[in-house]
């Protein structure tokens, strides 16, 4: 009796199917807060909002237009010195997503020549995405809102902030594109995924050996 319960739990153990790894966390809103609605990527891709974009992922989204010739192709270029400090998580653990706040102009071809102008169509894990202007509009108040019509419904306000979400943490947090690299990497790092204590220590040690660097250089901790 006891061999037999023993091969049935062996067989069981083996033979559940492998975790996903992008689970979402249990205190998640889901497609109740973040919508499912469908959309389309710059290669003319259909993809649920929630489930295939946002759903156990850590995200970095932001709002653009394609015609743009302000502060758009100025945060592009930002994101994409963000993307190659980053390259080593990009479409493995980290994706990035830039929506049209204009999607009656700008379809999958507009938003592709838009990508590829600034470099950034082939890039690992970055979209571009349009779709249905009320579920662009749906999306961008419940993900960017200030609950201040000022902001809420002026769209010169679109490249004001980056919205960072970790889905699988529940942890969202924002910073502004114009801030400096350190500043946005750091705020991104605020979403990671939690540390083990042996990687927490071998962080804390490569920050130490910058700081004796410093010092040894300038007297003082001037940065890190």
């Amino acid at each position: 009796m006891y061999r037999r319960n023993l091969f049935a739990n062996f067989m069981s153990d083996n033979s559940a199917a492998p975790k996903s790894p992008f689970t979402p966390h249990p205190a998640s809103p889901g497609a109740k807060r973040f919508t499912n609605a469908l959309l389309r990527t710059h290669e003319n891709k259909e993809v649920k909002f929630y489930d295939d974009l946002i759903k156990g992922r850590q995200v970095i989204i932001n709002y653009m237009y394609a015609t743009c010739e302000g502060a758009c192709p100025l945060v592009t270029s930002k994101l994409i010195k963000v993307h190659k400090a980053l390259k080593d998580r990009m479409g493995k653990d980290l994706f990035m997503y830039s929506i049209t706040v204009k999607p009656e102009q700008d379809d999958p071809a507009a938003l592709k020549a838009f990508a590829e102008m600034h470099g950034a169509a082939n890039l690992p894990g970055w979209l571009f995405l349009t779709g249905d202007p009320y579920d662009i509009e749906t999306i961008r108040f419940r993900l960017f809102r200030w609950n201040h019509i000022k902001f809420d419904l002026d769209l010169s306000m679109h490249t004001s902030m980056l919205r960072i979400i970790n889905d699988a943490t529940n942890r969202w947090v924002m910073v502004t594109p114009e801030a400096e690299m350190y500043t946005i990497l750091k705020h991104i790092s605020f979403a990671d995924p939690p540390k083990s204590f042996e990687e927490k220590l071998e962080e804390h040690k490569a920050i130490q050996k910058k700081i004796d660097e410093e010092v040894k250089q300038y007297g003082y901790r001037k940065i890190i």
